[in-house]
């Protein structure tokens, strides 16, 4: 189902949620249905057990407009030492070309500095252009696949270094 935006789109608001909750099944289902589409196979959402995006393990966030319904979403979830990877980052057709994926990122991010992670790293398919930009644009560089049995035709995956951000000084 499509909701199209307001000629003036209110603040979105990021809320943390239970990767279990209505609002994230939804989104990671269209999701999936994308993926399944585009590429004829994908993970399926719901293989990913809810513990692995909370806190202080990791976060899951859905973001909406003006008390409307949510139209993005995306988790972190830690993959090791210091490493947090990105996980069902996804923007609702309706709400694409807004800058709302590159905020999702950016909260995810900073949670997992908050918590003392220190790399990102994350998996997106090859056909996925958009996606390939926004994380080259956020300063996501190309590495091998750590994930086992990952076709590097069809998965790309792409590592950050996290930085806390600079203390004030008086």
């Amino acid at each position: 189902m499509s909701h199209p935006l307001p000629a003036t789109t209110p603040a979105w608001t990021l809320t943390a949620v239970c990767y279990a909750s209505p609002d994230a099944r939804r989104l990671t289902g269209a999701l999936h249905r994308e993926q399944l589409a585009t590429y004829g196979f994908a993970d399926d959402p719901a293989g990913t057990p809810a513990g692995e995006f909370t806190a202080p393990h990791g976060t899951f966030l859905i973001a909406a407009a003006g008390g409307g319904p949510a139209l993005a979403c995306g988790g972190w979830r830690t993959a090791g030492p210091g490493t947090a990877e990105i996980k069902r980052l996804y923007v609702a057709p309706a709400a694409r070309g807004h800058g709302l994926g590159r905020r999702v990122l950016e909260a995810l991010e900073s949670d997992a500095v908050r918590r003392g992670m220190t790399r990102m790293i994350l998996e997106t398919g090859a056909r996925n252009h958009v996606a390939l930009s926004l994380y080259a644009a956020c300063g996501y560089t190309r590495v091998p696949s750590y994930a086992a049995g990952r076709d590097p035709d069809v998965n790309r995956a792409m590592q950050k270094a996290l930085r806390p951000p600079p203390t004030k000084t008086t």
